[in-house]
Order: C-alpha cells, then structure tokens, then sequence
C-alpha cells in the first residue's frame, strides 16, 4: 500500500473510538492524524478487560477533542473520500449510537458505560 500523505482526509482507529482526521506528520510507524469529527465513540471501562464491569477501575473514556492529535498506527488509518461532518454533530450521532447500543445490553457492564457517557456528555454539550 503506498504511503499517505500529509494533509490528506482519513479514518484512524485510536484505542476503541473511530474518527476522520487530517494528516500532519507521516512517521516511520504512525501517522499523526489531527482529529477532524468522530465515527465511533470509544468503549467505556478497562481497555484490558473489554465489556466486564468487575474491573479494578472502570474508566470514563472520552472523545478524542477537535483538533486534537493522535498517533495512530499507520495499519489503522485509512484514506477518507466523503465530506468531513461537523465535529460536535459527528460527536452527538456517535454518543446516541453508542447508548442506543449499551441500552439493548442487559450486562452490568452496559450499565456502568451508561452512567459513564452521561457524564460525559455533560462535558461534551455545554
């Protein structure tokens, strides 16, 4: 696969959220993406136990911000060809998907990830 450039659109996985970005720096491994909106919220917990509430700390994730820079490994990161959404309306579509999802899940887990967005988008809609 040929290299991307800098300053070209594209999607990068960062943990468990998605989002669009732009390139600002190619690096020997990661592409530095600075994050443009967001695909997919990122899972609520411990990254190490993926869906268990009987965690030692049961982690807030949140959003990676507008603008903010990611390092995101370069198999990760794929070329984005569509308009760029805005990044607060991207934000709310990804949080109701994710609590439309953890409201179908009956697990404790679900629920824990549930109060923790809601703090969160305390947070994220001012």
């Amino acid at each position: 696969m040929s290299e991307l450039q800098i300053g070209e659109v594209v999607t990068g996985i960062y943990k468990t959220g998605k989002y669009i970005g732009e390139i600002t720096e190619v690096r020997h491994q990661h592409y530095l993406v600075r994050v443009l909106a967001v695909l997919k919220h990122p899972m609520q917990g411990d990254l190490h136990n993926p869906k268990e509430a009987d965690v030692l700390i049961f982690h807030e994730r949140k959003a990676l911000s507008y603008r903010e820079q990611a390092n995101i490994p370069k198999q990760m990161v794929k070329p984005f060809k569509e308009e760029v959404p805005d990044y607060l309306e991207s934000l709310r579509q990804a949080v109701d998907k994710m609590i439309t999802e953890l409201t179908e899940n009956t697990t404790s887990w679900a629920e824990m990830s549930l109060k923790s967005i809601a703090s969160l988008e305390k947070d994220y809609f001012k």
